[in-house]
């Protein structure tokens, strides 16, 4: 990998932490553990449709684990995986199919598929499918929160283009 390919993902990484710190920061919008807007994925979907996806998963996989030690919240790490697997391989087969004009879609499925992660991953660590309750609240505000930031995504996206810097 080149060096100008990596000090380009090395600030993506910084800024998608960054996000999440500021993130961690909001009061929770919904009483419902896992409800949350993953404004840092704006980053995520933005890498998916501009870098290879190697390079979007060493991405992804820095931004996990830093945040979760800049959280102090290690054990919420399986979660974390668990979602960003899910949602990253989806994203990543879904973008070989769409425009750029339609990232905001992709967005959407990988919300979907990051809660259909964290939820497998509690089934297995808490052995029991209670938890699967959770999972239609999960969908619905993940597909909200989806659209938001494959919105921000694409004005992302949009932008950079108008100065010539992605495809």
């Amino acid at each position: 990998m080149k060096l100008k390919k990596l000090t380009e993902l090395a600030l993506l990484t910084a800024l998608a932490l960054i996000i999440f710190v500021i993130e961690m920061r909001f009061p929770d919008i919904v009483p419902v553990p896992g409800v949350k807007l993953g404004l840092a994925n704006i980053i995520t979907v933005y890498a998916v449709f501009v870098y290879r996806p190697s390079e979007t998963a060493m991405l992804v996989a820095c931004r996990i684990i830093l945040g979760a030690m800049f959280s102090g919240n290690m054990s919420a790490l399986l979660y974390s995986v668990s979602g960003a697997f899910f949602c990253l391989l989806g994203m990543i087969l879904i973008s070989r199919f769409l425009k750029l004009k339609y990232i905001w879609l992709c967005s959407i499925l990988g919300a979907m598929l990051h809660n259909t992660g964290q939820i497998l991953a509690a089934v297995l660590i808490m052995q029991s499918t209670a938890v699967m309750s959770y999972l239609p609240v999960l969908i619905l505000s993940g597909s909200i929160a989806g659209a938001f930031t494959g919105l921000c995504a694409q004005l992302v996206v949009n932008r950079m283009s108008q100065t010539n810097k992605t495809p």
